[in-house]
């Protein structure tokens, strides 16, 4: 029997298939919507190359074995960290000197603990990964009073949402260029509500990224807040003062977790 006459039509048909299949395009998906960013935050080059982030700095994890006995700092950086990652050159301030932040930190004895941020990190979600491990260290006996949070510009902003969801009285907290108008709106917009002792730090010339939080701290006593305090500084380095382990802010920040 001759079965060609049956299976030239079926080539046929078969081709047709891989045809049309090859040229089949997928639909493009929908681009997912990034939650706004905070206003007093600085904006950087977008053509810089970024590398990808190391999540935990070497050396500075949580401990597996923690000791209730020591004092914990827990260290947020700005906003060029994300944008560039390490090492993070601003143009108008210079380089963010991350590694000798958390040196000059660790040298005061805490057990200071950091990470690098992706690109356009989600406030809430390293904020709540933030409040998770201040729960570990209280689960394993630290006291409260012995953890502070300092959080700078960015870092600021996850802070305060920290604050809000921890609801701790005995916590500390400190915020460094933070307290913009723009973003204290954000937070009443946000329902936050700060938790805690809480100390502000910013600079006289930076009235472009931050401001006074005395206002907005008046408005919370009673609501949460335990004590709260600012700083003026006077450095005329703006907001570039947040960028290099200076101690017009390092030595009232560890003041202020050992008080």
């Amino acid at each position: 029997m001759n079965y060609r006459p049956i299976l030239v039509p079926i080539m046929v048909l078969v081709l047709i298939g891989c045809t049309s299949a090859a040229t089949e395009t997928n639909p493009t998906p929908a681009p997912s919507e990034a939650e706004p960013l905070p206003t007093n935050t600085i904006q950087n080059n977008p053509t810089v190359q970024r590398p990808t982030p190391i999540p935990v700095q070497p050396g500075y994890e949580i401990p597996k074995n923690i000791d209730p006995a020591k004092h914990y700092l827990f260290y947020l950086h700005g906003k060029i960290i994300e944008d560039q990652g390490i090492p993070a050159i601003s143009p108008d301030y210079g380089e963010y000197e991350y590694g000798a932040i958390l040196d000059k930190l660790k040298s005061h004895g805490f057990t200071v603990i950091s990470e690098q941020r992706p690109q356009n990190a989600d406030v809430l979600k390293y904020a709540r990964r933030a409040a998770e491990q201040i729960n570990r260290l209280l689960e394993a006996g630290v006291p409260p009073e012995n953890i502070i949070l300092v959080g700078a510009s960015k870092g600021a902003y996850i802070a305060v949402a920290t604050s809000s969801i921890m609801k701790n009285s005995d916590l500390n907290f400190a915020l460094l260029g933070s307290c913009h108008p723009d973003s204290i709106a954000e937070w009443k917009q946000h329902g936050w509500t700060l938790y805690g002792n809480i100390l502000a730090i910013y600079d006289s010339v930076d009235q472009a990224n931050s401001g006074s939080c005395a206002e907005y701290f008046t408005s919370l006593e009673g609501k949460g807040i335990t004590k709260h305090d600012e700083i003026l500084l006077h450095t005329g380095m703006g907001h570039g003062f947040l960028y290099g382990p200076l101690d017009e802010w390092v030595s009232p920040v560890v003041e202020w977790a050992n008080q």
